[in-house]
């Protein structure tokens, strides 16, 4: 069963120490991906709504892993806000030590960014620890959170 880790971060360059520290603890390459804001979303006709359709998009694909619309929501608005996302993706062992890894180095708490203006943390977090005691079934899917960065189960 496939999972990911899906961690917010503030900024590009965190978002790269991150990437760096995964793969240097043996995550594979190609299971990891960042995303963050296209610099150019270029407008291809009068109908064109370009950062409509990548926020539209972004949301789906969030929501098609696991994340509720709330939490989708708040990973768009930290994107619109700079923030970059991380995805991890491999086996359940893997999957744990990313989670880890995303929170140590402060990955935003998606469950608690609310309202129009998300704060990204920007500091290295003290806490590693997953809770394993929130969990919830959604349409198929489990999502366990940590306290910065989540695990999606499909």
């Amino acid at each position: 069963m496939a999972k990911t880790a899906v961690g917010l971060f503030e900024n590009r360059n965190l978002a790269d120490t991150v990437i760096h520290d995964l793969e240097a603890s043996g995550f594979p390459k190609d299971g990891v991906r960042v995303m963050g804001e296209p610099k150019d979303m270029p407008v291809t006709g009068p109908m064109s709504t370009p950062r409509t359709d990548f926020e539209v998009g972004l949301t789906r694909e969030l929501e098609d892993m696991g994340a509720t619309q709330e939490e989708a929501e708040a990973c768009v608005r930290g994107i619109k806000n700079k923030g970059v996302l991380v995805f991890a993706t491999g086996p359940d062992t893997q999957v744990t030590a990313a989670t880890k890894l995303m929170t140590r180095h402060a990955g935003a708490d998606v469950e608690s960014l609310g309202g129009d203006d998300p704060h990204l943390p920007s500091s290295v977090g003290e806490d590693d620890k997953l809770t394993s005691g929130d969990h919830a079934m959604q349409a198929g899917r489990v999502r366990y959170s940590g306290a910065g960065a989540h695990v999606f189960v499909w």
